[in-house]
């Protein structure tokens, strides 16, 4: 496809420049042509169609490709649906009609895996409706989302502890944007808290804190978190890009987005919604 598409502009573009040159050329030599206002305005209509028509073939078989696999990605999300549901719903039923000890556990791993793929097909839809640029603002509660996220993430890191001081906080924004946020945040504070083992998250008014007792950061690194690819310790897993994504997101959403962090003491960071 793109092969064919290369070889179609090269052609319209070599096919524009040589008309361009024989029109110049006959109005300044065959035809002698002294008008120059008439000559110019005819080389800016060509110049004009030309660079719609070019525009045309280079836009319009991406936009074609593109919206051919979000029509694909949204017909496989509606197919992945109902097994996952299915799965889900049944495995629920057989831990109520069951006492084994050995098939509740598998049970249990069944059901978190379902839930891990319940959380990927959120995050892919989401990802759909953002690059069609669907309008997902909705009305959140951030105290209701924030011990969805802690139950969620506590069957990951069962080695923390977890204290909650939630006020109700209500907010209209991108909940799994929010809830990808919040994950984030919490994911950093336990792998940058080897030598602790709990989080605070405080809700007061209308900002949200997560602390750490971790590593902490010092000035310097402060001012490079957001930066793509920058990472704190090197050894830690991840690519780095976390934090830039979690700036991106405030930004677009309005979200005013602090850190206090000090070595070995750890780090506050702070989400504050008005």
């Amino acid at each position: 496809m793109f092969r064919n598409l290369r070889l179609e502009i090269f052609i319209y573009y070599f096919t524009t420049v040589v008309t361009f040159l024989a029109i110049l050329y006959y109005f300044l030599v065959v035809a002698n042509t002294q008008n120059i206002i008439l000559l110019a305005t005819i080389l800016l209509c060509f110049v004009i169609l030309s660079g719609i028509m070019i525009s045309k073939l280079s836009i319009d078989p991406l936009a074609e490709h593109i919206s051919n696999l979000q029509s694909l990605s949204k017909e496989t999300l509606h197919e992945l649906n109902l097994p996952i549901s299915t799965i889900i719903i049944n495995t629920q039923m057989l831990q109520k009609n069951t006492d084994d000890k050995k098939a509740l556990k598998r049970l249990s791993r069944i059901d978190q895996a379902c839930s891990m793929l319940q959380l990927r097909y959120n995050e892919l839809d989401y990802m759909i409706k953002t690059q069609t640029l669907q309008e997902i603002k909705e009305k959140i509660s951030v105290d209701e989302l924030v011990k969805e996220r802690v139950e969620f993430l506590s069957s990951i890191y069962n080695h923390i502890k977890f204290t909650l001081k939630l006020q109700t906080l209500e907010i209209i924004n991108d909940k799994i944007g929010l809830a990808k946020v919040i994950d984030n945040l919490i994911d950093n504070g336990v792998k940058y808290s080897p030598n602790s083992d709990k989080i605070d998250i405080i809700i007061k008014g209308s900002t949200l804190y997560i602390k750490d007792y971790g590593c902490g950061m010092d000035e310097v690194e402060l001012i490079q978190i957001f930066d793509r690819y920058y990472q704190s310790n090197e050894k830690m897993n991840g690519f780095g890009i976390g934090l830039n994504m979690v700036k991106k997101f405030c930004d677009k959403n309005s979200i005013s987005l602090n850190f206090k962090s000090q070595p070995n003491k750890g780090t506050t960071v702070s989400l504050n919604f008005k």
